[in-house]
């Protein structure tokens, strides 16, 4: 006998509850544990964040790869026309390479302050190399080594390469169906570790506290934070109130009148924090309120959803600059150009994967040995961040769809107009 909805609904709730709950006990035991736990609490509080840290590693660098060559492969091969498909994809990465970029720019201008913790044995690693020679290291002479070596940036363009590459095979082939059929069912079992991996944080939160908190306990300022956090909320509110209207009247759009249309969906994603689950919302808004033709809108939204991350892009990058430079590494140009690139396929990367955004920067972290104590005081305000997050997604889902179907108007038009011309 299968269960309704709304019988499933409060099982969803109270688990939503309880997990909140559970990271609430973290986060207090974590302080008590770093203000008066001893020497061996202590030790196993480093214990823990350790165990959690090598758990990160070994899950960051397969389901970032899985995700993006089964993301790429499916999209390419769902597209029925070219014209479309061309359209959506190119205003997909130029607002996600413009939510980036303007999360560089505002980083630089802002400049959030260091916690001034001791940064470790990990610090000199991790400022040890330019960025020059971290880009020079993306081409990799064999094709396992940037999976062995955890090289973020070649395992997102080799990953990119291959579900490209799967999608230009013959349309509906074995070998296609094949190869998709294998990365989709990895991504699905990566998910279940992932969902796993997600019951069990709270512990690992309590790690990530308890050991932050022994470092303030020596006298660290954390002024910094603030900073950071209005660093990622100014990039959102940017994008979102002036980035994507200015956009979309350079194109001929009505901002006003497609913020009108959409606002019930973006009122779903606030309160929901799921690009996924408000989709039906916004493609019932697109098509009744703002007047985007059902064809352009049952298949520009879904790819958007997969892979329009706006926000998750701005946190990606801001988060992990700044907890490098926590750890010792110089921000420099090169540094922040190669985060546009790496946060833009790693949000393009992000679909489907719980916790989204936070679990993908600290995975990135971990993979490349920065320490992500940090994250641990990021979270108890990554719910709010969350929620405006996927309110900018939604929004930026709705203006590639108000534009591509403006687009895909004027085009019909001009082909009409030139027998008549002619």
């Amino acid at each position: 006998m299968t269960q309704s909805p709304d019988e499933a609904r409060p099982r969803v709730k109270g688990s939503q509850t309880a997990m909140a709950a559970a990271y609430l006990v973290a986060i207090v035991l974590g302080v008590c544990s770093g203000l008066w736990g001893g020497e061996t609490i202590h030790a196993f509080a480093d214990f823990v964040s350790s165990i959690f840290i090598r758990l990160f590693k070994f899950i960051s660098i397969p389901i970032i790869a899985v995700s993006i060559i089964a993301t790429l492969a499916s999209i390419s091969r769902s597209s029925e026309s070219g014209r479309i498909f061309r359209h959506t994809i190119f205003y997909t990465l130029f607002t996600t390479i413009l939510a980036a970029t303007l999360a560089a720019v505002l980083y630089v201008a802002m400049s959030p302050a260091n916690v001034a913790m001791t940064a470790g044995a990990i610090a000199p690693q991790v400022a040890e190399h330019s960025y020059l020679e971290y880009i020079q290291s993306v081409i990799p002479d064999n094709f396992l080594a940037p999976f062995l070596s955890a090289n973020v940036l070649s395992v997102l363009l080799v990953s990119a390469a291959i579900g490209i590459a799967i999608s230009r095979l013959p349309r509906d082939s074995r070998s296609q169906e094949v190869l998709l059929a294998f990365f989709t069912g990895a991504q699905e079992v990566l998910f279940i570790l992932v969902k796993w991996l997600i019951r069990v944080l709270p512990i690992g939160i309590f790690g990530f506290i308890s050991a932050l908190v022994v470092e303030m306990n020596k006298g660290v300022e954390i002024g910094g934070l603030g900073t950071y956090f209005g660093v990622i909320l100014a990039a959102n509110f940017v994008q979102m109130l002036v980035v994507l209207p200015l956009l979309m009247l350079a194109r001929g759009v009505n901002p006003i009148r497609v913020a009108k249309g959409m606002a019930p969906a973006l009122a779903v994603a606030f309160f929901s924090k799921s690009s996924a689950g408000t989709l039906p919302v916004t493609m019932s808004c697109a098509e009744n309120n703002v007047g985007v033709a059902r064809p352009v809108s049952r298949f520009v939204l879904p790819i958007c959803t997969t892979i329009n991350m706006n926000g998750c892009a701005a946190f990606i990058l801001v988060t992990v600059v700044y907890l490098m430079q926590n750890a010792g590494a110089e921000v420099t140009l090169p540094m922040l150009a190669a985060w546009i690139l790496i946060s833009t396929l790693a949000a393009v990367g992000n679909a489907g994967v719980p916790m989204g955004c936070f679990f993908l920067s600290a995975s990135l972290l971990a993979s490349m040995n920065v320490p992500i104590m940090l994250m641990g005081v990021i979270l108890p305000f990554y719910a709010v961040i969350d929620m405006i997050e996927t309110t900018l997604n939604v929004w930026s889902d709705s203006t590639v769809a108000a534009m591509v179907n403006h687009d895909l108007g004027k085009d019909e038009k001009d082909d009409e107009a030139v027998p008549a011309a002619v």
